[in-house]
């Protein structure tokens, strides 16, 4: 070895030494932050949202959701729930069977008519269709479909070529439309022995006979409130059930006297009803998650199987005191939880108490502000009396709002990408901000300013509501929903890609994560919302964390751990 090579090793020997010595001086490096501890506050259920029923030639009982856009197999003695289509093809508003075991249901969102073959085979029979809802087989197998809420028509549609290699799907112009304008035709049934269609007018609160052929309609009965389903009896022939989700009664309805007897009065969001062969009737609730069986002489509901909630989405949680109270968006209805014991309440219900179905919700000042991206309509809830007091309609997909203390909004359209501000009495309009990135949720913070999660961007936006003034406080999110501001004055965020909660300090953007491996994250279907149920989050003044659980129909409560000894 030379000396150049010497002097190398030994300044080399040096330096390891050195650093050796260094790390050894240098103090431990901090741990990191311990999470929060989690629990399901409510627990979950097997559905979201809870729609068409249909026996099959079996008598196994199959159940539809259109949020969970999934087909179900329902064990009627045990309420076991089994899944038998998947998302998103298993999107279900309404389903029947015909008489050779083929099974059709309506994909309500994406427009489209499926069915499943005796064989097991799925197939895509139509699509383009305004809101696909009721559907039905004649005795010999010709399938009709109709339109609710986004359109409002009756088809036929042409399955004998559905075998072939070469078919595909049908369009609207394909199909032979039998009526139109009829006033919302939902769950029907066609009679097999006379092939007249029988069912409920949504809108005009009737039940009507329809000639399959000529598209002529007879009024069987009316006054109804909102009547959505009906079905003829198995064991009676002559009896029409109606299901009102207005008020939640049944009806049933004599088709030659056409007088109407009430059998049984359950909660408003009804949604359809379906016999087995026995002839014992079954209902559906979407608010409830629930499917009962109720007894036609005495009116008594069985619970065969029912969720606390149906589908929470955003959240809010006001304190008073030490008590902590959550208020939720439920897609099919308003509802507070207690936050020390679990207890579910209801303030709203579809179809009961409003028609629309919130999915964003603050608590402002005077009113609980609900949002929903599918009627287009912010309503005020009045903090006191939890009665509906004013609809705002005619939004670009509105999936949040907040109250300023003067009672103006500040209204986030996804459809526009726009913040839009808006009078007390809701008449004046204007854009406050635009090209938002696919907003979420927004929150409230100090000195005027709002924070607005942009899913699209994985960001957070700061916004000056004096001023106007918006800078971005975080990026690099993996797809941000539920936004809250806690008492530190850091926004808590639901980071739905990541399946976590972050704490996100506004002034640098530094990021700490709060809770992972949550069920967050309910996809969204084939031209959907990016946040088609959005994760809410809520803290409290306590530090307690409340988070929904879109995936599980439940709610959590995050607590932060003890103080290490």
């Amino acid at each position: 070895m030379g000396l150049g090579g010497f002097v190398t090793s030994a300044m080399l020997a040096l330096i390891v030494a050195g650093s050796a010595l260094a790390q050894q001086a240098s103090p431990p490096a901090a741990a990191p932050p311990r999470e929060y501890n989690q629990q399901f506050l409510v627990p979950g259920s097997s559905f979201h949202g809870v729609h068409g029923l249909a026996f099959n030639k079996d008598d196994q009982l199959l159940a539809g959701s259109v949020i969970g856009q999934t087909l179900y197999h329902v064990q009627v003695d045990s309420g076991e729930v089994d899944r038998v289509v998947e998302p998103p093809a298993g999107m279900a508003d309404d389903i029947a069977f015909a008489d050779d075991g083929t099974m059709a249901w309506t994909a309500f969102l994406m427009g489209k008519v499926y069915v499943r073959r005796p064989n097991g085979k799925i197939i895509e029979v139509a699509n383009g269709l305004s809101g696909p809802n009721g559907i039905g087989f004649t005795k010999d197998g010709r399938l009709f479909v109709s339109e609710v809420f986004l359109g409002d028509a009756l088809y036929e549609i042409d399955l004998k070529n559905i075998d072939k290699p070469d078919f595909k799907s049908l369009g609207v112009k394909d199909l032979r439309r039998v009526a139109e304008k009829l006033g919302g035709l939902n769950g029907f049934e066609i009679r097999r022995d006379d092939g007249f269609l029988y069912g409920p007018l949504w809108f005009k609160g009737q039940a009507v006979k329809i000639n399959i052929e000529t598209g002529a309609v007879e009024v069987i009965a009316s006054g109804f409130t909102t009547p959505a389903a009906a079905n003829i009896d198995p064991q009676n022939r002559d009896n029409l059930f109606v299901a009102d989700t207005g008020t939640g009664n049944i009806w049933s309805v004599s088709l030659t006297s056409k007088a109407k007897k009430l059998v049984a009065t359950l909660k408003p969001g009804l949604d359809n009803l379906a016999f087995d062969s026995r002839g014992r009737l079954f209902v559906s609730s979407m608010t409830d998650n629930a499917i009962y069986l109720v007894d036609k002489q005495t009116g008594a509901a069985k619970t065969i199987v029912e969720g606390k909630l149906a589908v929470p989405a955003d959240i809010a949680v006001v304190s008073e005191g030490s008590k902590e109270t959550v208020h939720v968006a439920d897609v099919f209805s308003y509802r507070t939880v207690d936050g020390a014991t679990g207890a579910v309440s209801d303030v709203l219900r579809v179809h009961g108490d409003t028609h629309s179905y919130p999915i964003g919700i603050s608590v402002g000042p005077r009113n609980v502000l609900l949002s929903s991206w599918f009627s287009g309509t912010v309503q005020k809830v009045d903090r006191k009396s939890g009665k509906l007091v004013a609809t705002f309609g005619d939004f670009a997909q509105p999936v949040d709002a907040i109250e300023g203390n003067d009672g103006t909004l500040y209204v986030a359209e996804l459809g526009s990408g726009n913040l839009v501000k808006v009078s007390p009495d809701g008449k004046t309009r204007s854009t406050f901000a635009k090209d938002l990135r696919a907003p979420v949720a927004m929150a409230q913070g100090q000195n005027n300013v709002v924070y607005i999660t942009e899913i699209s961007a994985g960001a957070v936006t700061q916004i000056d509501l004096a001023s106007g003034a918006r800078k971005v406080v975080a990026d690099g999110l993996s797809a941000p929903e539920g936004i809250d501001v806690g008492p530190d004055n850091k926004l808590y965020v639901a980071e739905v890609g990541q399946k976590r909660i972050v704490a996100i300090d506004p002034a640098s953007g530094a990021k700490t994560v709060i809770a992972s491996n949550l069920d967050i994250g309910l996809p969204t279907y084939p031209g959907g919302p990016p946040a088609l149920v959005p994760t809410g989050v809520a803290v409290a003044k306590s530090g307690a964390i409340y988070v929904s659980s879109d995936v599980r129909n439940a709610l959590y409560k995050l607590t932060p751990p003890p103080p290490e000894k």
